[in-house]
């Protein structure tokens, strides 16, 4: 690993500049960007605020807490988990350990979701949905940003990720049309729900391993695990959707790479209709699959 020195009379900038080349030398895919956000962070401001601050000395508590948050990413800790928040669809999300980081490719179910409910009407009805493994809450406040009248249920299986869910809604100024509720996937729940969404576990267990440092480490386990073949979760959503959804209501569930067919099945073993082909993410991947429940 780059070693990192820092100079208690070294600038703002200077100290930012060091940070990038450190993390370039080991292959961060965004060093600059992550200098940055680090940066500024040790010193309690925004971006205009480190551009103002440039050319001044740095303090020495400073220097030693951009030389922490230094380490910790060079140990592939996620930005995200260092300064404790991550925005998603223009909110910004509290993370703990409890939750994972919420990605921008989750943003295709956002959109994907979206698509359904103004296919069936305008964004303005009255809606009930529900997030199925909602961790941060990403999906679901998301959605609540986007569907003024809709109220919305936040599921895990993990007490701490609602803990952390609750805060952000609370936050977010969006907690009187959302509960949160203790389940392992949908079998706490009755229905009808217009819509439900899923980010669920998907890699196998196998594979795990081979994952990002920043993922494998950081991200917790049970939201990534989805069994030997990491379809475990798909299946017990499916065995569920029937009684869950709404006549008419939609399904909405983030994918893997190389998933769309084998989760297509199984929604359509269950009874629902494929929307329309998956939604791709920004990369081109398919990411999110739609399927309907019968009027």
């Amino acid at each position: 690993m780059t070693a990192l020195a820092l100079d208690v009379d070294q600038t703002v900038g200077a100290a930012r500049r060091a940070l990038a080349r450190a993390f370039g030398a080991e292959g961060i895919e965004t060093p600059d960007l992550d200098a940055r956000l680090l940066t500024a962070h040790a010193l309690g401001v925004g971006h205009a605020g480190l551009v103002a601050a440039a050319s001044r000395d740095l303090t020495c508590e400073e220097r030693d807490t951009i030389a922490a948050y230094a380490l910790r990413r060079l140990n592939r800790e996620p930005v995200a988990r260092i300064v404790g928040c991550k925005e998603f669809w223009s909110l910004t999300l509290t993370i703990t350990d409890a939750v994972l980081v919420p990605r921008p490719e989750t943003e295709t179910v956002v959109e994907a979701a979206l698509s359904v409910v103004e296919a069936r009407g305008p964004r303005s009805h009255a809606l009930r949905i529900a997030d199925i493994g909602t961790g941060s809450g990403a999906l679901l406040l998301a959605l609540l940003s986007e569907l003024p009248n809709t109220f919305g249920v936040g599921i895990d299986r993990d007490a701490a990720a609602l803990i952390v869910a609750r805060t952000n809604a609370d936050r977010l100024r969006l907690a009187q049309r959302a509960a949160f509720v203790l389940s392992d996937y949908g079998r706490s729940l009755a229905g009808a729900f217009d819509l439900i969404v899923s980010n669920p576990p998907y890699v196998a267990t196998s594979e795990i391993g081979g994952l990002a440092r920043e993922v494998r480490n950081y991200d917790p386990h049970l939201a990534l695990d989805g069994g030997l073949d990491g379809l475990e979760a798909y299946r017990a959503i499916a065995g569920d959707v029937d009684r869950l959804l709404a006549p008419g209501g939609g399904l909405c569930v983030e994918i893997g790479a190389g998933q769309a067919d084998a989760v297509a099945a199984l929604l359509t073993a269950a009874g629902l209709t494929l929307i329309q082909p998956a939604f791709r993410d920004l990369a081109g991947i398919p990411r999110a699959i739609c399927a309907q429940k019968k009027l």
